[in-house]
């Protein structure tokens, strides 16, 4: 049965986004077991200020697993991406996610690389783009097998990215990687905006998905748009998906009612 999780950010400039709980690692592990999640992602804005033995701790202290780590502090906060133009903007990319790789790792969780994938233009191709992407894949994909974890990659929506935007192009990309450490987010925003039938594209995606975002079409937590739930959770179940569903989402009316919101959703169609 898939896992619940809530986003943690601990990145101050990225205020605004889609995190449910903000600022505060311990708060946030206290109301994320308070509320009955099994496990926290967490969105920092590097792997210096992640007190790993702090984490370790407050995982311990409330039952919680770490499920991933997100590295978009590395496009927010230093402007790097996989396919960049320039040489040492795509190894700086590559260096840091391979920094949180090793923050997460250790944990038994995976990196996660959204925005950090960047876009085609500004003289790089689209084919030129996507081969910076396979390499950077292959590279850091293989660097995760230490720990035994995957690597996850998001396709993002038309508007964030022009590479790759949906699970069956998504697909087809691991397909053409050299490794086979690399699994797909499934994020159901961007899935709402770019896929015909989300249930569908869930399971193209069968023994692809390796990490999924639950929320709701307006980035808000679950049950709070018009999401029509119950084919998607048909494909999850379907599938045997079994890794984390994670809320994404706004902090809408607030933290704690976000994250209520999910996790009552969550246990709606979870028991």
């Amino acid at each position: 049965m898939p896992k619940s999780c809530v986003t943690i950010s601990l990145v101050k400039e990225a205020r605004g986004g889609p995190f449910v709980f903000w600022d505060d690692l311990a708060e946030g592990c206290r109301q994320a077991k308070e509320l009955g999640f099994d496990a926290v992602e967490v969105f920092p804005p590097s792997p210096e200020a992640v007190d790993t033995e702090q984490l370790k701790g407050l995982l311990e202290q409330y039952g919680l697993s770490l499920a991933a780590v997100g590295t978009g502090a590395g496009w927010v906060l230093r402007g790097q991406s996989l396919t960049s133009g320039d040489p040492a903007s795509r190894a700086g990319a590559q260096d840091y996610v391979r920094s949180i790789i090793d923050l997460a790792g250790p944990f038994g969780a995976s990196a996660i690389i959204g925005s950090m994938q960047g876009k085609h233009g500004d003289g790089v191709d689209r084919d030129t783009a996507i081969g910076y992407l396979r390499d950077a894949c292959n590279v850091l994909g293989e660097h995760a097998k230490q720990y035994n974890v995957s690597l996850i990659y998001e396709p993002l929506n038309r508007y964030e990215t022009n590479l790759i935007n949906n699970i069956k192009d998504g697909v087809e990309f691991l397909k053409s990687l050299d490794t086979d450490n690399v699994t797909l987010l499934a994020d159901l925003f961007h899935m709402n905006i770019e896929e015909a039938c989300i249930a569908q594209a869930i399971r193209d995606g069968e023994g692809h998905i390796g990490h999924i975002h639950f929320v709701d079409s307006n980035r808000s937590a679950a049950g709070m748009g018009h999401m029509n739930y119950e084919p998607i959770i048909q494909a999850i179940k379907d599938t045997n998906y079994e890794g984390y569903l994670c809320a994404e989402a706004f902090p809408k009316p607030d933290s704690l009612g976000a994250a209520q919101q999910t996790i009552d959703t969550y246990r709606k169609y979870f028991g």
